[in-house]
């Protein structure tokens, strides 16, 4: 079995582009933790594929999702991205509205679903913190909540194709008031070594739920 990462900079991690394959090509976020536990499961460095690009957006997935992912006849594509489309615009003005968000965000899922129309799809909710990036003033702080408006966006997707939604938003909050949130998304939006763990156990334990279900078809 095939998965694929596909996302922005929190898949990507720091990963060398050059490596295709292997501890290099994971970088040093939840992809990384991620395949470690799944290589314990018996799963190949080639079973392993992390396609995230620092800075990008909805758009971005979109305007890529023939090269880094068709094109690897993935059997599973994991999704992460939403918190671009608002910082981006915080930032920039070159962030994407909701309503095209939620455009091209379905459209990715539908020409996915025709092109590959065994592919199992898991959508990762995206999620924020107070942090250095994201709250150094209170009006930056309102705008960065707009990511939980995206994060429903995504939510509402994956029930109306049947997708495998996980939730990430509330753990890292909850675990955030029991700690210092630095020590979860460094900058509010980055995880840190134990923000990464939170996210590939959230998403192991979907992955779990998702092979039970194939293995009681067969």
């Amino acid at each position: 079995m095939k998965v694929l990462f596909f996302g922005d900079s929190i898949t990507d991690a720091g990963r060398d582009y050059t490596a295709l394959y292997g501890e290099k090509s994971y970088g040093c976020g939840y992809v990384k933790y991620t395949a470690t536990a799944l290589k314990k499961q018996g799963f190949t460095e080639k079973d392993i594929i992390n396609r995230g690009i620092n800075g990008n957006r909805i758009v971005d997935l979109y305007a890529r999702i023939k090269a880094d992912c068709w094109n690897l006849n993935p059997d599973v594509i994991s999704i992460l991205i939403g918190v671009n489309d608002v910082w981006h615009e915080i930032e920039g003005g070159n962030g994407v509205e909701i309503d095209r968000f939620e455009k091209v965000y379905r459209m990715l899922i539908e020409d996915t679903k025709a092109v590959l129309p065994n592919v199992k799809i898991l959508l990762c909710e995206p999620f924020v913190l107070p942090g250095e990036s994201t709250s150094y003033d209170e009006n930056k702080w309102k705008k960065f909540l707009s990511v939980y408006d995206y994060a429903a966006v995504v939510k509402k997707l994956a029930k109306e194709y049947g997708l495998c939604f996980i939730p990430l938003q509330n753990t890292l909050t909850e675990t955030a008031r029991k700690t210092d949130p630095y020590l979860l998304l460094f900058d509010g939006v980055h995880p840190a070594e134990t923000g990464a763990k939170i996210i590939a156990e959230e998403w192991l334990k979907a992955f779990k739920e998702i092979k039970l279900k194939e293995d009681t078809r067969r």
